[in-house]
C-alpha cells in the first residue's frame, strides 16, 4: 500500500519522492562571469583591501558563496559559515590566506565575530566576508563591531542579467537530472521574476513536483507549481 515517507511525497507509481540535500560544485571553472559580478570580480582580484576587509552582498543566489569559495581554495583560507563561528576556531593563528565568512543575514555570534575581526587585524591576515545587505544596513547590538563594519569595504552583486539567469537555469536543472524543452526553458525566464533567488526556487519546486507526480516538467505543470512567483503577463492560458 502506498504511503508517504517522513518528509517525502508519494509518487503516482508508489516510489516516495524524497528531499535530497544537493552538494553544489562551487568549482572556479563553473562560475559565470557576468557584468552583474564584475566589481565584485575585479576586488577579489586585487592584493590589498582598506582594512583587509571586503563585503559582498547580494539577493540570495547571486554567487557569493561560489565567490568566497573560490577565493579560500586560491588562498589557502579558512570558508566558514557565520552561524558556525565559535571562540575555539580563533585560539590560533588564522591561516595566512585569511578567513572568508558566509552567511552574516543569519544570525551568528557578534562577540566572536568582533574577535575575528581584531585577531585578523593584528596579524595582519585579510577577511573576505558575504550577506545580502550591506554592512551599515545589518542591525547589530555591540557598538565596537557595529564601528568596524561600517569602515568595512561593501561591494554589491547586481540582479543577474539575462545571460546569467539562462546559465544559472540549465546549470541547475542538470544538477537534478531535469530535462525540458527550449520552449520551457523560455517560457520560464520569460515569466519568472528577474532574481537568482526565483530560478532557484522554481527549479526546487519544479524538482519536487516532477518527482512526486512521475512526470516530465511541462508548461502546464510550471504554471500550476509555480503560479504565485509568475510576472503578471505571463498569467495568459495555456
Amino acid at each position: 500500500m502506498a504511503g508517504k515517507g517522513e518528509g517525502g511525497e508519494t509518487r503516482k507509481d508508489g516510489q516516495f519522492a524524497l528531499p535530497l540535500a544537493l552538494r553544489r560544485d562551487y568549482a572556479a571553472s563553473r562560475f559565470v562571469a557576468s557584468a552583474s559580478n564584475a566589481e565584485a570580480r575585479l576586488w577579489l582580484a586585487q592584493g590589498e583591501w582598506p582594512e583587509r576587509r571586503l563585503w559582498l552582498w547580494g539577493e540570495a543566489g547571486c554567487g557569493k558563496t561560489h565567490l568566497l569559495s573560490i577565493w579560500a581554495e586560491r588562498r589557502g583560507a579558512l570558508h566558514v559559515q557565520a552561524g558556525l563561528l565559535s571562540p575555539e576556531l580563533f585560539l590560533t593563528e588564522l591561516p595566512p590566506g585569511g578567513v572568508a565568512v558566509d552567511g552574516l543575514d543569519s544570525p551568528f555570534r557578534e562577540d566572536v565575530l568582533l574577535h575575528l575581526l581584531n585577531h585578523a587585524r593584528e596579524q595582519r591576515r585579510p577577511l573576505l566576508l558575504a550577506g545580502r545587505a550591506p554592512p551599515a544596513r545589518r542591525a547589530v547590538n555591540l557598538p565596537d563591531l557595529a564601528s568596524r563594519l561600517r569602515a568595512t569595504t561593501a561591494i554589491g552583486i547586481r540582479a543577474p542579467d539575462d545571460a546569467l539567469r539562462a546559465n544559472l537555469l540549465l546549470r541547475l536543472l542538470a544538477e537534478r537530472q531535469i530535462v525540458v524543452s527550449q520552449s520551457v526553458m523560455d517560457w520560464l525566464l520569460r515569466h519568472l521574476p528577474r532574481t537568482a533567488d526565483a530560478v532557484l526556487d522554481a527549479v526546487e519546486r519544479l524538482d519536487g513536483a516532477a518527482l512526486a507526480r512521475g512526470q516530465a516538467v511541462t508548461r502546464a505543470l510550471a504554471r500550476e507549481v509555480l503560479g504565485d512567483r509568475l510576472h503578471p503577463d505571463g498569467r495568459e492560458e495555456i
